[in-house]
């Protein structure tokens, strides 16, 4: 079922546009991907799909919620609601049975069930631990094998943390022995880093605006670096201590920046934000040691909501539109010029693997393209899930896995 050709250095530096790959295809571990950008070097992909949609390997009912779906290939592990009841739960990847589930007590607000209670955050894997972070902020490590709790920190009632309006969204971050997460409410503590193994603060930082985009980890010119996007413009910290290393704004209606950041490897940053935002692109820089961001354009054609961008060469893509109409569009990133903008398909996610762009628009509609700077072929399309489909697709191999509020779904995405 699973093509295990290896690429080429030079495929692999074309498909990943300048990040570092992960060799193993058919692991998932947080928030976009191997690395955080929606991409994947998996082969062997399908040219196209039967009318009715690519060979479904299995479907069954899980509750309400946007978190997407991590895998280590033998078990996929995602959050959902029931009533007012929190679960992290493990599935087996080859039937979707459950293995073990993890239920807290979440309340949810009428502000947060407007568009559905959550919840929003994806898990994190490292090992054989699993970091979840619940609509309310509590934050829990567990054992990915058995479901046993590790350790635990009610973010409110320890720290003072503060829930955000629509519920809590960011994806937590591993770097080295650390777990890394936005937490706000109190001064000082924008950021917290907790330690992997017993849960040990390691470091709180900073005083920004919360927003509900989840950060990265970049490295530029040998140095590591923590990427956020908040409630009012893009910073970078010190991921050993959380020290600002720079700044720059990037205001938008709401404080809703929610898109992650688009890193490539090659000094330029790609951010993006709906409600009359728009996008634009910052240098980064050396001057005198220190790390300078410069604008390199900003442009308002190009507005992404709580979907995600890729990048395939000198080009960005991905949904354009809030509350009206989408686009899904093309612009250049180095001159923010805008190649084209496409209807057919609602707000969407997308994942990129084998020359191919898979996208799931909140319709349920789930689509294979191919996009290039001179436009989008589509290949198939076909209706898979039930609106509201927010959740990002996860591909492991060639399997994909998608979920809507009330189900989850995988898919044989082979030839």
């Amino acid at each position: 079922m699973y093509s295990r050709r290896c690429f080429s250095i030079v495929s692999i530096i074309l498909l990943c546009a300048g990040s570092a790959c992960s060799t193993t295809t058919t692991e998932w571990p947080q928030w976009g991907g191997p690395n955080r950008n929606f991409m994947v070097a998996s082969t062997g992909l399908a040219d196209s799909w039967p009318q009715d949609g690519p060979r479904r390997l299995w479907k069954r009912e899980l509750g309400d919620g946007f978190s997407t779906i991590v895998t280590d290939s033998s078990r996929l592990y995602t959050m959902y609601r029931t009533d007012e009841e929190e679960f992290v739960v493990a599935l087996d990847a080859a039937t979707g049975e459950t293995i073990w589930e993890h239920k807290t007590p979440s309340p949810f607000t009428e502000l947060m069930a407007a568009y559905g209670p959550g919840p929003h955050s994806t898990p994190l894997l490292v090992g054989h631990r699993l970091f979840t972070i619940g609509t309310n902020m509590m934050m829990t490590c567990l054992d990915k094998r058995s479901g046993k709790v590790i350790w635990q920190h009610d973010l409110v009632e320890e720290y003072g943390a503060e829930v955000p309006g629509r519920g809590y969204a960011c994806s937590p971050l591993a770097y080295k022995n650390t777990v890394i997460l936005p937490v706000g409410g109190k001064e000082g503590q924008t950021f917290m880093a907790f330690r992997q193994d017993d849960g040990a603060l390691v470091w709180k930082k900073q005083d920004f605006k919360l927003s509900y985009s989840s950060p990265i980890i970049i490295t530029f010119e040998g140095e590591d670096q923590l990427v956020a996007f908040m409630g009012k413009g893009i910073v970078g910290l010190n991921p050993n201590n959380g020290d600002l290393l720079w700044t720059h704004t990037h205001e938008t209606n709401y404080g809703a920046n929610i898109a992650t950041p688009l890193w490539t490897g090659d000094g330029l940053l790609f951010l993006s934000a709906a409600y009359n935002s728009g996008s634009r692109v910052l240098r980064l820089k050396k001057e005198n040691g220190k790390t300078v961001p410069e604008e390199l354009w900003y442009g308002r054609k190009m507005r992404i909501h709580h979907g995600n961008a890729i990048r395939i060469g000198d080009y960005v893509y991905g949904s354009s539109g809030d509350s009206g109409p989408a686009l899904f569009a093309a612009v250049n990133i180095k001159t923010g010029e805008v190649a084209w903008r496409k209807r057919g398909f609602a707000k969407a996610t997308c994942v990129y693997a084998d020359g191919k762009t898979i996208l799931l628009d909140e319709d349920g509609q789930l689509a294979l393209l191919t996009v290039t700077p001179e436009g989008m072929e589509v290949h198939s399309k076909c209706q898979v899930a039930e609106r509201t489909s927010w959740a990002a697709p996860t591909l492991a191999g060639t399997t994909l896995y998608i979920r809507d509020r009330k189900n989850i779904t995988a898919f044989d995405l082979s030839r």
